[in-house]
Protein backbone atom coordinates (compact mmCIF):
# COMPACT_ATOMS: atom_id res chain seq x y z
CA UNK A 1 0.00 0.00 0.00
CA UNK A 2 1.45 3.36 -0.99
CA UNK A 3 1.89 5.99 1.70
CA UNK A 4 0.33 9.35 1.12
CA UNK A 5 2.21 12.48 1.89
CA UNK A 6 5.22 14.43 0.81
CA UNK A 7 8.18 12.54 -0.57
CA UNK A 8 11.67 13.93 -0.70
CA UNK A 9 13.32 14.05 -4.12
CA UNK A 10 15.81 11.27 -4.74
CA UNK A 11 19.46 12.06 -4.20
CA UNK A 12 18.98 14.55 -1.36
CA UNK A 13 20.42 13.69 2.03
CA UNK A 14 19.41 15.23 5.31
CA UNK A 15 22.82 16.81 5.90
CA UNK A 16 23.54 19.84 8.05
CA UNK A 17 21.41 22.93 7.39
CA UNK A 18 22.79 25.52 5.00
CA UNK A 19 22.73 28.16 7.73
CA UNK A 20 23.54 26.65 11.16
CA UNK A 21 23.29 30.06 12.86
CA UNK A 22 19.80 30.59 11.43
CA UNK A 23 18.74 27.10 12.48
CA UNK A 24 20.11 27.66 16.00
CA UNK A 25 18.36 31.03 16.21
CA UNK A 26 15.09 29.34 15.20
CA UNK A 27 15.50 26.63 17.86
CA UNK A 28 16.14 29.22 20.59
CA UNK A 29 13.19 31.37 19.52
CA UNK A 30 10.90 28.33 19.52
CA UNK A 31 12.08 27.40 23.01
CA UNK A 32 11.54 30.94 24.31
CA UNK A 33 8.05 31.08 22.82
CA UNK A 34 6.66 28.59 25.32
CA UNK A 35 8.33 30.06 28.44
CA UNK A 36 11.46 31.82 29.63
CA UNK A 37 14.45 29.51 29.85
CA UNK A 38 17.90 29.57 31.37
CA UNK A 39 20.99 29.67 29.22
CA UNK A 40 21.81 26.07 30.21
CA UNK A 41 18.36 24.85 29.13
CA UNK A 42 18.76 26.55 25.75
CA UNK A 43 22.27 25.15 25.32
CA UNK A 44 20.92 21.65 26.05
CA UNK A 45 18.16 22.12 23.45
CA UNK A 46 20.74 23.22 20.87
CA UNK A 47 23.02 20.29 21.73
CA UNK A 48 20.11 17.88 21.39
CA UNK A 49 19.48 19.19 17.88
CA UNK A 50 23.14 18.76 16.88
CA UNK A 51 24.09 22.42 16.70
CA UNK A 52 27.89 22.87 16.89
CA UNK A 53 29.06 24.34 20.23
CA UNK A 54 30.64 27.43 18.66
CA UNK A 55 27.38 28.25 16.84
CA UNK A 56 25.40 27.67 20.05
CA UNK A 57 27.64 30.05 21.96
CA UNK A 58 27.43 32.70 19.22
CA UNK A 59 23.62 32.58 19.13
CA UNK A 60 23.24 32.51 22.93
CA UNK A 61 25.63 35.44 23.25
CA UNK A 62 23.60 37.47 20.75
CA UNK A 63 20.35 36.63 22.54
CA UNK A 64 22.00 37.73 25.82
CA UNK A 65 23.04 41.04 24.28
CA UNK A 66 19.42 41.81 23.36
CA UNK A 67 18.22 40.58 26.80
CA UNK A 68 16.20 37.63 25.54
CA UNK A 69 18.42 35.26 27.50
CA UNK A 70 19.15 36.51 31.02
CA UNK A 71 19.70 33.99 33.80
CA UNK A 72 19.29 36.61 36.52
CA UNK A 73 15.91 37.77 35.22
CA UNK A 74 14.88 34.15 34.61
CA UNK A 75 15.82 33.14 38.17
CA UNK A 76 14.02 36.12 39.68
CA UNK A 77 10.83 35.48 37.69
CA UNK A 78 10.95 31.73 38.36
CA UNK A 79 11.46 32.22 42.11
CA UNK A 80 8.67 34.79 42.42
CA UNK A 81 6.29 32.61 40.43
CA UNK A 82 7.07 29.47 42.40
CA UNK A 83 6.85 31.37 45.66
CA UNK A 84 3.36 32.62 44.73
CA UNK A 85 2.55 28.98 43.96
CA UNK A 86 3.36 28.00 47.53
CA UNK A 87 6.85 26.54 47.10
CA UNK A 88 9.49 26.85 49.79
CA UNK A 89 12.78 28.61 49.19
CA UNK A 90 14.58 25.25 49.49
CA UNK A 91 12.50 23.77 46.66
CA UNK A 92 12.95 26.91 44.54
CA UNK A 93 16.75 26.71 44.99
CA UNK A 94 16.73 23.08 43.86
CA UNK A 95 14.57 23.87 40.82
CA UNK A 96 16.91 26.68 39.78
CA UNK A 97 19.92 24.34 40.13
CA UNK A 98 18.09 21.82 37.94
CA UNK A 99 17.47 24.54 35.36
CA UNK A 100 21.22 25.18 35.18
CA UNK A 101 21.35 28.54 36.95
CA UNK A 102 24.72 29.12 38.62
CA UNK A 103 25.06 29.18 42.42
CA UNK A 104 25.89 32.91 42.68
CA UNK A 105 22.79 33.89 40.71
CA UNK A 106 20.65 31.59 42.87
CA UNK A 107 22.08 33.09 46.06
CA UNK A 108 21.46 36.65 44.83
CA UNK A 109 17.92 35.79 43.74
CA UNK A 110 17.02 34.10 47.01
CA UNK A 111 18.50 36.98 49.03
CA UNK A 112 16.21 39.39 47.18
CA UNK A 113 13.09 37.46 48.16
CA UNK A 114 11.07 38.48 51.19
CA UNK A 115 12.54 37.14 54.45
CA UNK A 116 9.13 35.91 55.61
CA UNK A 117 8.31 34.51 52.18
CA UNK A 118 8.41 30.86 53.26
CA UNK A 119 6.07 31.51 56.15
CA UNK A 120 3.64 33.52 54.01
CA UNK A 121 3.66 30.93 51.22
CA UNK A 122 3.10 28.09 53.69
CA UNK A 123 0.33 30.02 55.40
CA UNK A 124 -1.49 30.78 52.12
CA UNK A 125 -1.22 27.14 51.05
CA UNK A 126 -2.44 25.82 54.41
CA UNK A 127 -5.37 28.25 54.51
CA UNK A 128 -6.54 27.02 51.11
CA UNK A 129 -6.11 23.39 52.10
CA UNK A 130 -7.74 23.58 55.53
CA UNK A 131 -11.08 24.64 54.04
CA UNK A 132 -11.38 21.34 52.20
CA UNK A 133 -10.62 19.43 55.40
CA UNK A 134 -13.30 20.84 57.67
CA UNK A 135 -15.17 17.51 57.93
CA UNK A 136 -12.07 15.61 59.05
CA UNK A 137 -11.05 14.76 62.58
CA UNK A 138 -8.61 17.43 63.92
CA UNK A 139 -5.77 14.90 64.24
CA UNK A 140 -6.23 13.77 60.64
CA UNK A 141 -6.41 17.39 59.47
CA UNK A 142 -3.15 18.20 61.29
CA UNK A 143 -1.38 15.12 59.91
CA UNK A 144 -2.48 15.81 56.33
CA UNK A 145 -1.54 19.48 56.46
CA UNK A 146 1.83 18.62 57.98
CA UNK A 147 2.55 16.15 55.18
CA UNK A 148 1.41 18.53 52.45
CA UNK A 149 3.59 21.36 53.77
CA UNK A 150 6.59 19.07 54.23
CA UNK A 151 6.27 17.78 50.66
CA UNK A 152 6.41 21.37 49.47
CA UNK A 153 9.77 21.73 51.23
CA UNK A 154 8.89 23.92 54.20
CA UNK A 155 11.04 23.57 57.32
CA UNK A 156 9.61 22.03 60.47
CA UNK A 157 9.71 25.42 62.22
CA UNK A 158 7.62 27.05 59.51
CA UNK A 159 5.24 24.08 59.42
CA UNK A 160 4.73 24.26 63.19
CA UNK A 161 4.04 28.01 63.16
CA UNK A 162 1.62 27.72 60.26
CA UNK A 163 -0.23 24.76 61.74
CA UNK A 164 -0.72 26.52 65.07
CA UNK A 165 -2.11 29.61 63.39
CA UNK A 166 -4.22 28.00 60.66
CA UNK A 167 -5.65 25.20 62.78
CA UNK A 168 -6.43 27.60 65.65
CA UNK A 169 -8.32 29.85 63.20
CA UNK A 170 -10.08 26.85 61.65
CA UNK A 171 -11.04 25.60 65.12
CA UNK A 172 -12.44 29.00 66.09
CA UNK A 173 -14.41 29.16 62.83
CA UNK A 174 -15.75 25.61 63.34
CA UNK A 175 -16.91 26.54 66.86
CA UNK A 176 -18.93 29.52 65.53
Amino acid sequence: MARLGRQEPAGLDAGPPADPVGAAREIVLRQLTTRARSRAELRAALDARGVPPEVSEEVLERFSEVSLVDDEAFARAWAESRQRGGRSSRVIRQELRTKGVDADTIADTMADLDADADYLAAQAFAEKRVNSMRALDPAVRRRRLTGALARRGFSSGVVGRVLRQVLDEAGATDAD
